[in-house]
């Protein structure tokens, strides 16, 4: 099994990125009339940044891409800390500011959204080089840091509303508790992100560490694209959507 999970990882992740992505596509008509789109819009994000990712896999000798070989953009670092670890975090920021009522705790969010764009921003300029061959522990702890905000911002809400009484109906409870465990889980794992990074000398890597991470990324994946699936399935709209 867990020799099947190292040589399919990348293949089951994607599968389940795309199984969520599809579930939103087919119930869209459901949502569309609420915040809960931009939600589906996201997920459909992530497959269409998931898939130009992949290029790497065509900078080899006798691939259409084999001219990025020994170039800057020759690994996708870059990419994933543009589109995931500043995207997705901005996403959720704006998401949340949607969902949530108070004034108050929207301002916050939107404050500390513009202050993590703008640190991360400055922070690749200054590591410009390292922008393209690993990834940056602090932008992954400070983006989790909002999704925390996001998240516990909302579970108040929820608690101090009657929405309590059928909380286990709503997508926004599934979403915030998926997004949630996963950044809990995964924030982590950044510290030691180096022991996978393709400038290390391939019989100097930790494979013990990388099979552990792997497993992880994967249990982590499954749990929060399956809460997805199955809340797009299972969960109606609310009748008051904030859209403001």
């Amino acid at each position: 099994m867990n020799e099947f999970i190292q040589k399919n990882y990348t293949l089951l992740i994607h599968l389940l990125e795309f199984i969520a992505a599809l579930t939103g596509i087919i119930f869209y008509k459901k949502f569309n009339y609420s915040s809960y789109k931009y939600f589906i819009w996201f997920l459909i994000y992530i497959i269409i940044c998931e898939i130009i990712g992949s290029y790497t896999l065509y900078v080899k000798d006798g691939k259409f891409l084999y001219f990025l070989k020994g170039t800057i953009i020759e690994k996708n670092y870059w990419w994933s800390t543009i589109f995931w670890k500043i995207g997705a975090i901005i996403f959720f920021a704006f998401y949340f500011n949607k969902i949530l009522k108070s004034r108050q705790k929207k301002t916050i969010i939107r404050y500390c959204a513009l202050s993590f764009l703008i640190f991360s921003v400055g922070y690749i300029l200054i590591h410009w080089e390292a922008f393209f061959t690993s990834f940056f522990p602090i932008i992954s702890i400070l983006g989790s840091v909002i999704i925390f905000i996001c998240t516990v911002f909302y579970f108040i809400e929820t608690l101090e509303s009657d929405n309590i009484l059928s909380f286990y109906k709503s997508l926004n409870f599934y979403i915030s508790t998926a997004i949630f465990i996963w950044w809990l889980i995964i924030t982590p794992i950044v510290f030691y992100d180096n022991y996978t990074t393709y400038q290390i000398d391939v019989f100097q890597r930790d494979w013990e560490y990388i099979k552990i991470r792997r497993l992880l990324y994967l249990s982590a994946n499954i749990f929060m694209y399956s809460t997805f699936t199955f809340a797009l399935i299972f969960c109606k709209p609310e009748k008051e959507i904030d859209l403001n």
